[in-house]
């Protein structure tokens, strides 16, 4: 089998069904690429695509999707409630079988440099890819968000890692990188305040104080007239999720709030949920590679 990558781009777009249908199209209509899953969401109004394939595939697949929101995605009329800074917001590559973390750094680099060239979209490299330290925490790269990227990209230290420093005029600004699989996992709270949400975010992201490989923000769903702290878990070993999803349930109580669902978009390792199965029915003993049926079939 070819070397296998992963990529999980993410579309500024989670409302309109007929952009959201032609990047499905865009996806398909590449060899060597398989879409595995793609998910959209109208509050954050965002859509998170996840697929594979060998290393041609891969990079045309991500150039053409980039290329599809940048014709179809116009920043200036854009509102959600997640974070953004382009139409394509950002281009992960993971290595996944017969691939080294070198490699998706090269092609990620390949890649960035053809989206500019050809599509005009300044690139800010990030996580294995970034150029500097500053550059590795997608959160510091996208401060500012889309309104005062402008402003950013003529600051000393944030000129792009491709193309000049003015973005594109409604397809903003994009970063592409290579990094390890992460989880991005969501908890709903039965309360319309969002301050809660937010609180609780700040308690368990690394970056303020909280576990260390958790990003974590508070967001509003609009549709459901709930709060959701919202988050990505970067490496679920070190930070299993059952650990921060107990830490919000025993903040919330602080509030008179509890959890009411949470979800995972798009795909996830296997061990991720194994591991929280693991913890909450107390297994002893448990080897994951021997006792769970397809990882035994597999070996």
């Amino acid at each position: 089998m070819a070397k296998l990558i992963e990529c999980i781009p993410n579309f500024s777009e989670g409302r309109d069904q007929s952009v959201i249908e032609g990047l499905v199209k865009t996806a398909k209509n590449v060899s060597g690429v398989t879409l595995l899953d793609y998910s959209s969401d109208s509050s954050h109004n965002r859509s998170v695509f996840t697929l594979v394939g060998d290393e041609k595939g891969i990079q045309e697949v991500a150039f053409q999707l980039v290329k599809f929101a940048s014709e179809n995605i116009d920043m200036t009329k854009h509102h959600g409630e997640h974070p953004r800074m382009g139409a394509t917001d950002v281009v992960p590559f993971v290595p996944i079988k017969d691939v080294t973390m070198a490699e998706c750094i090269t092609i990620s680099k390949e890649v960035a440099k053809r989206i500019n060239e050809e599509l005009h979209i300044p690139i800010f490299l990030y996580e294995d890819s970034a150029t500097t330290p500053e550059r590795k925490n997608l959160a510091k790269v996208r401060k500012g968000q889309f309104e005062k990227m402008p402003e950013k990209l003529l600051e000393e230290q944030w000129a792009p890692d491709f193309g000049e420093r003015k973005i594109h005029p409604t397809a903003g600004v994009t970063a592409v990188g290579a990094r390890m699989p992460l989880v991005a996992f969501n908890v709903n709270l039965d309360t319309d305040n969002i301050e809660i949400a937010n609180k609780i975010a700040k308690i368990v992201r690394g970056s303020s104080g909280g576990w260390k490989y958790c990003k974590g923000i508070g967001v509003m769903l609009e549709g459901r007239n709930i709060a959701q702290v919202s988050m990505n878990m970067v490496n679920f070993e070190k930070t299993p999720l059952y650990r921060v999803f107990e830490t919000i349930r025993f903040e919330a109580k602080r509030y008179g709030v509890s959890i009411i669902g949470s979800e995972v978009i798009g795909l996830t390792p296997a061990k991720a949920l194994i591991d929280c199965a693991d913890y909450y029915l107390q297994i002893e003993e448990f080897d994951y590679d021997k006792q769970v049926l397809e990882n035994h079939l597999l070996n």
